[in-house]
């Protein structure tokens, strides 16, 4: 099942840094016609170090956009994992 509908956002600083902190989630990095990474955990701090090349492979895809969904701590893993599987995006190492 893909995300909720939803209108995707920019994946750059300042719309990242306008997020409210402590959002706890699942989130996809994208660009037009691929899923690059998706993650769990506080987005804005996933999202931001993300950003800042935590992980070399997202930004050397050129991610664009980002989606999330908010979930609860129980939830987010199975829901990555679900995720991770359908879309097999290609910065994923592991899944959860």
């Amino acid at each position: 099942m893909p995300f909720t509908q939803q209108t995707p956002r920019m994946f750059s600083r300042q719309d990242i840094e306008s997020l409210n902190e402590n959002q706890l989630g699942i989130y996809s990095i994208f660009k037009q016609g691929q899923w690059i990474y998706i993650g769990k955990g506080d987005i804005r701090t996933r999202l931001l170090a993300h950003l800042n090349g935590d992980k070399p492979c997202i930004i050397k895809l050129g991610p664009t956009h980002w989606v999330g969904e908010l979930l609860n701590d129980p939830q987010m893993s199975n829901r990555e994992k679900q995720l991770i599987l359908e879309f097999k995006p290609p910065c994923n190492d592991k899944i959860g």
